[in-house]
């Protein structure tokens, strides 16, 4: 079980790292988090706050209990990341999600700005599971107000743009939501460079109905 956990935490932090080495974040901005079960409780390890990736080792990688209580054998942790309530309240509306990657990447973070979401230019945007990646209403970065909206934004889709502040994608491993917050800055910057080109020509619902579709059969089944 203890290896088990390291492994985890270990995989924490060559997340986050991959997170800064792919351009999607920079310097200790965003978090990263997976679910776990230590003992009886079941929780998530998360980056902690204010701690560069590179320095970080597994010891550093903080337990939050999602039953939101204290714990004396985590009393002497690392203070976890200042969006842990983020994290907390999207686990516990989506039972499907093992992991959730905040970033703040450049074009998703600009169209968040201005409330932009993404809508329907491409067909790859429904691989965060919708016709659009929405963005979340603004609230105040680790509030409980951010947390509600966050896990809302959450409930269907697995990636959203939260408002003059960054990304949040989640999936069923660390790996498949580093994709997909890739994904999403990918998708981003050719809305923004579709934009200047004039009004995008959207894909209509059907044909994105159609495109999700495909998904559930594409690659090695």
């Amino acid at each position: 079980m203890v290896h088990q956990e390291k492994d985890l935490r270990e995989l924490v932090i060559k997340t986050a790292r991959s997170m800064n080495a792919l351009g999607i974040n920079v310097n200790k901005s965003g978090n990263v988090s997976v679910r776990a079960r230590v003992g009886e409780l079941e929780g998530f390890w998360i980056t902690p706050t204010g701690i560069a990736y590179e320095d970080l080792v597994a010891q550093d990688i903080v337990f939050v209990a999602l039953d939101g209580l204290p714990h004396e054998e985590f009393a002497k942790q690392r203070k976890a990341s200042s969006e842990w309530l983020m994290h907390a309240e999207v686990y516990r509306h989506r039972q499907d999600v093992s992991a959730i990657v905040h970033t703040h990447s450049v074009y998703a973070t600009a169209l968040a700005c201005q409330d932009l979401c993404i809508p329907a230019f491409h067909y790859m945007v429904a691989v965060a599971g919708g016709n659009s990646i929405k963005c979340a209403p603004y609230a105040l970065f680790g509030s409980e107000e951010l947390a509600k909206i966050a896990a809302e934004a959450l409930e269907k889709e697995n990636a959203c743009l939260l408002s003059h502040h960054g990304v949040l994608a989640v999936g069923g491993s660390l790996s498949a939501a580093l994709k997909l917050a890739h994904e999403v800055e990918n998708l981003a910057h050719m809305y923004t460079l579709t934009r200047q080109l004039g009004e995008p020509k959207l894909l209509s619902e059907a044909q994105m109905q159609e495109v999700m579709e495909r998904f559930k059969k594409y690659g090695q089944q």
